[in-house]
């Protein structure tokens, strides 16, 4: 159940057999099934998940009640409301399972704990906080410079398997487009 979570953290840094035990420990497994939510707009992010198998996503919904999709996260990605996890305020954002999916979770006390026990986890954490600072200045620089069809086109070379596991409409939600238009590109690019 670990094995995608320590290769992805063994790819950073380099933890023992008895570390990686020690990290296990702090770690509640959760199944969730399609449409299930892992986090409601209005309740406090208590945990940040690891995607073990399946695909989430994050979301906000509009006054007109349209979804606007901030992140999707496939196996070996981690997602969550970090500021609602780090001030215990309400969270504005919906998580929901996209397929049925199984994740690792950690609680912020488990992470603090964690980190205390294993001190070469903070490295890890926080190589991962830079990579998620550097992946929201590129989607924001995407979302104010690139056309939809230069935004599609980022999204496909980064994530080829999206199209396949994702619906389209999220797809446009995601990178704020309209199905339609999303779709008048996908046919013009066959």
């Amino acid at each position: 159940m670990f094995e995608l979570y320590f290769k992805k953290v063994n790819e950073k840094i380099s933890l023992t057999a008895a570390e990686e035990e020690l990290c296990k420990s702090f770690f509640v497994y959760k199944k969730l099934r399609k449409r299930q939510y892992l986090l409601q707009e209005g309740e406090v992010n208590k945990y940040t998940a690891f995607v073990e198998k399946g695909v989430l996503r994050s979301y906000t919904v509009g006054e007109n009640g349209a979804e606007h999709i901030l992140q999707f996260a496939l196996e070996g990605w981690s997602i969550g409301d970090i500021y609602s996890f780090i001030t215990g305020e309400p969270s504005k954002y919906n998580i929901d399972a996209l397929e049925d999916s199984e994740l690792l979770l950690l609680s912020k006390p488990a992470v603090d704990e964690m980190m205390l026990r294993v001190p070469k986890i903070q490295q890890y954490y926080y190589l991962q906080m830079q990579n998620a600072y550097v992946a929201l200045q590129r989607r924001m620089t995407m979302n104010i410079s690139q056309t939809a069809e230069e935004k599609y086109k980022t999204l496909l070379a980064a994530y080829p398997e999206i199209i396949q596991r994702v619906p389209q409409h999220m797809i446009a939600s995601y990178l704020g487009v309209k199905p339609e238009t999303l779709s008048r590109i996908r046919r013009k690019k066959l």
